[in-house]
């Protein structure tokens, strides 16, 4: 019960936060919380899926901003 109330508060704080710093939480949450059913500890694969989802996300979002604006990358890699 305690581990319960625990997961719960720890998944109510993830998800407090505004719909827009959501980006990437959802689809590792989902991909987080099958792995760790499989390996017996469902809720703490989806919050730590959830973490890792949207450290992935700033990350992406980070390396888009440095690109110089107005120019796009193709698909082999070129400017």
């Amino acid at each position: 019960m305690k581990s319960l109330l625990i997961c719960a508060a720890v998944l109510g704080m993830a998800l407090s936060t505004t719909a827009v710093e959501a980006k990437g939480c959802i689809k590792g949450a989902i991909i987080g919380g099958i792995a760790g059913h499989y390996a017996g500890h469902g809720k703490v694969g989806a919050v730590a899926g959830c973490v890792i989802g949207r450290h992935e996300a700033n990350k992406a979002d980070a390396a888009r901003s440095q690109r110089p604006q107005g120019k796009r990358a193709t698909d082999d890699g070129k400017i």
